[in-house]
């Protein structure tokens, strides 16, 4: 069933996103293994990128949507993608992103990953043979906020790197150790051969 349509300018009327900080505080008593993704998440490793982020994407396995929505009971949800906005659960099999929306006002604040897994182990929606053990897979800030480690983010950024994607990568590859940088090797060949960030990464 097609959706609403939603253009860039929509998206850049509508977001407010908000702060890793405000995110952690707001999901602190849930048990679901959330954590910060994409560019907010590089921020975090790196110590920041200095830019700004238009949005705020956070990823949690997708049967355990249910305890982040729990957090955020005076919010409404909607599922995006393709250019298109429906009301949640519409099109939720089929779409992985989920943006809470404050119903008095249509803000955007956060963009929900409901990703694919096998118990505690998160599995790539792009290749189901790459994945990581939760434990492995998500780092911490000293003060405790949850992000995805960066070569997950990295990858998912070379599918159609933009200028801003190409900055982070150079940014976060000298403070990736030669594991971190031989697993995105890895998993470049398996999912884009021929990346011209594999030469960076010296393979």
């Amino acid at each position: 069933m097609a959706g609403r349509p939603l253009s860039e300018e929509d998206c850049d009327r509508l977001w407010r996103a908000w702060t890793p900080a405000e995110v952690a505080d707001r999901l602190a008593g849930t048990s679901a293994r959330w954590y910060v993704a994409a560019g907010w998440a590089l921020d975090l490793f790196v110590g920041g990128l200095g830019r700004d982020h238009d949005d705020l994407e956070i990823g949690v396995p997708r049967e355990r949507f249910a305890d982040i929505a729990a957090a955020f009971p005076d919010f409404e949800w909607d599922v995006v993608g393709n250019g298109q906005v429906w009301p949640f659960p519409e099109e939720a099999d089929s779409m992985h992103q989920t943006w809470l929306r404050d119903p008095a006002t249509g803000h955007y604040h956060l963009d929900v990953f409901r990703e694919p897994h096998r118990g505690d182990h998160w599995i790539c929606r792009r290749d189901a043979l790459i994945g990581r053990p939760y434990d492995d897979l998500i780092m911490r800030t000293d003060d405790g906020i949850p992000y995805v480690i960066p070569e997950v983010v990295l990858l998912f950024k070379a599918k159609a790197p933009r200028t801003k994607d190409q900055s982070d990568f150079r940014q976060a590859l000298p403070m990736m150790d030669a594991t971190r940088r031989s697993r995105l090797a890895g998993w470049l060949s398996r999912v884009h051969p021929g990346h011209p960030w594999l030469e960076l990464l010296g393979t």
